[in-house]
């Protein structure tokens, strides 16, 4: 973990989480995509932000929602910098420099998978 004037800066992840629920099949529920994300964040001491498509599966502070627009559109709208975990050669090209890096969908949950709840 670094420390700067204090603070604790966790490296911060940005899922693009129906892209990523859909690197899989079957897809992954948006529920077990949160369970897996949230328990590997905390094995990787990590700070994350899921989001999505509509509304999240539930409310919490590491969950947020597109609304009537698409997620693609919250993601490029975050301050960075971030990794970035999507396929979406689009929306990596959007982000831009925030992204520090970029992880596919199928590579992340490859890595989900040693962290099961």
């Amino acid at each position: 973990m670094q420390h700067l004037q204090g603070l604790d800066l966790k490296r911060r992840i940005v899922i693009d989480a129906e892209n990523v629920r859909r690197s899989a099949w079957p897809n992954l529920s948006k529920e077990e995509l949160v369970s897996r994300a949230r328990a590997w964040a905390e094995r990787e001491d990590a700070d994350l932000l899921v989001v999505f498509d509509g509304d999240p599966p539930e409310e919490a502070p590491d969950l947020l929602g597109s609304g009537g627009r698409s997620a693609d559109d919250v993601i490029e709208e975050l301050d960075g910098p971030f990794t970035l975990v999507t396929s979406d050669r689009g929306l990596r090209e959007r982000v831009g420099e925030k992204a520090e890096k970029a992880i596919g969908g199928g590579s992340f949950l490859h890595e989900l998978e040693a962290v099961r709840p």
